[in-house]
């Protein structure tokens, strides 16, 4: 009996190594930044069975199988809708501006489609403004409306939102609705959601939250875009969730959430159609592709329009693409570069060129909430400070809430706007959205909005930061070595 003890612990005792040697092998071989693996190997080695637990969980990009074959299928048919759509010339742009030039090149080569020029963009810096402008569009809405948001939350001026979705859908209307099953988890269980589907909208939970599949799909790959597509013309999107700030987060303890949107008119709300249509298809199998662009319908002159680009990201699509175009923007600037984001955790790569602007003589300023909903990427955030500060990079506090824009400006030309957080999350798993604006006028709306938060943060002194107490260093330290798994 003692025997068979012993050797049953062996076999147990060779098991468990043999686990976290073939998990070592796993993490190795992926391709991936090298402080990432070695947070994934350290985590491992010290809890292992948690720690191989939490990489099978979290540790790889798994969309799922069907998914997976659905992101596969879908291109083929993508590819040839996007070639129709290069038939139109003229709502391309032949010519860009020096700062933005790489950029666009960049963005054509990789996502097959150039600029798009003659659209009309209006900038919305009040949430109010925001939802009062999108329940008008709703109300005047003739063929099609599609909305893709990560949180969707009752209250407030998002109630005469849904009434107007009712309303468009009785009248004949057709609405697709898609939200993400972890940010939206309050609104799939309140009534709302029925009364929808009772009025005809199509409500679609994407990625869906089961504890049955924790092992078939990577649980926190989110659906992050926020869009509005109505009648294949006017689009928006943004910061912005579909939440009333006055009733969202109240006991959070960090103020209002402070956001914006794009309210785009013309031919780049065809290409952002195309977008929501990969992602219905990879949740649900369903193929819609949108209408080929009308150019009668565009009443803009090209030289008086803005030059638009899309990106998006998240699997199926190219890989990094958001994170190169960062890098390209952040590398093109000459003499001022803006950043706003709620979370602040860089690749080594970003902050290399975050670091390599301010110290070439770029004016860089980082604009980030004083208080932040995330307590792990606030720590994290901090870790990064004393290097940008070390470049002459000005770090500003928002004090006026959480603020949750996320945008970059470059030379007052170049503007990014959309739903990317400078951080892994953003950069490398979730599904995100931004728009390339090259266009000096819109540059000149998105500095006021920049400058109006500069007006209301708070500016980290370097002397004052370098004397922050030592525990504090430690717990930054800390957390920052856990941040490529943030």
């Amino acid at each position: 009996m003692t025997t068979l003890y012993t050797v049953i612990n062996w076999l147990l005792l060779f098991g468990y190594w043999l686990l976290i040697a073939g998990v070592t092998l796993r993490v190795m071989m992926k391709r991936r930044a090298v402080p990432s693996a070695m947070a994934w190997l350290l985590v491992i080695y010290i809890l292992p069975l948690v720690g191989i637990i939490t990489y099978l969980l979290f540790g790889e990009l798994n969309l799922g199988k069907r998914r997976a074959e659905r992101s596969k299928a879908l291109w083929p048919s993508t590819a040839r809708w996007i070639e129709d759509l290069k038939g139109c010339r003229r709502i391309f742009a032949s010519e860009n501006s020096e700062v933005a030039r790489s950029l666009f090149q960049l963005c054509e080569h990789r996502q097959g489609i150039g600029g798009l020029q003659g659209n009309q963009m209006q900038l919305l810096t009040s949430t109010d403004d925001a939802l009062l402008a999108l329940i008008r569009d709703i109300g005047l809405a003739q063929n099609n409306i599609e909305m893709v948001f990560y949180i969707w939350q009752a209250g407030g001026l998002v109630d005469q939102v849904v009434e107007a979705l009712i309303a468009a859908a009785q009248r004949g209307v057709r609405c697709r609705l898609m939200l993400d099953s972890a940010g939206s988890v309050a609104f799939f269980r309140s009534p709302y959601p029925m009364r929808l589907r009772d009025a005809g909208v199509n409500v679609v939970e994407a990625l869906h939250v089961s504890i049955l599949r924790v092992f078939l799909r990577r649980m926190d790959l989110r659906q992050h875009r926020k869009m509005v597509l109505i009648d294949n013309y006017i689009a928006y999107t943004g910061s912005m969730n579909m939440v009333d700030p006055r009733f969202f987060k109240q006991d959070a303890g960090v103020g209002q959430w402070i956001d914006i949107m794009a309210r785009i008119e013309g031919p780049v709300a065809t290409a952002m159609g195309i977008i929501f249509s990969c992602d219905w298809e990879i949740e649900t199998g369903e193929r819609i592709l949108p209408p080929p662009y009308d150019v009668n319908i565009m009443p803009f002159e090209q030289a008086m329009g803005h030059t638009i680009q899309v990106i998006a990201s998240g699997p199926g699509f190219p890989d990094g693409v958001i994170h190169q175009a960062l890098l390209t923007s952040i590398y093109a600037a000459r003499e001022q570069l803006v950043m706003t984001t709620p979370y602040l955790v860089p690749s080594d790569n970003l902050l290399h060129a975050i670091c390599t602007a301010a110290q070439r003589g770029v004016e860089v300023h980082i604009i980030i909430p004083r208080h932040n909903d995330s307590m792990l990427v606030g720590w994290a955030s901090r870790a990064f400070f004393a290097e940008l500060l070390e470049a002459g990079v000005l770090i500003h506090q928002f004090e006026g809430g959480l603020l949750h824009t996320k945008s970059v400006l470059v030379d007052g030309q170049l503007s990014l706007v959309g739903t990317v957080n400078l951080d892994m999350r953003s950069l490398w798993l979730n599904f995100e959205i931004t728009l390339v604006i090259d266009d000096d006028d819109f540059g000149g709306d998105l500095a006021r909005v920049q400058k109006d938060y500069l007006a209301r943060s708070r500016l980290i002194e370097a002397r004052v930061w370098s004397k922050r107490p030592y525990w504090q260093r430690i717990v930054e330290r800390l957390f920052y070595f856990f941040s490529p798994l943030l």
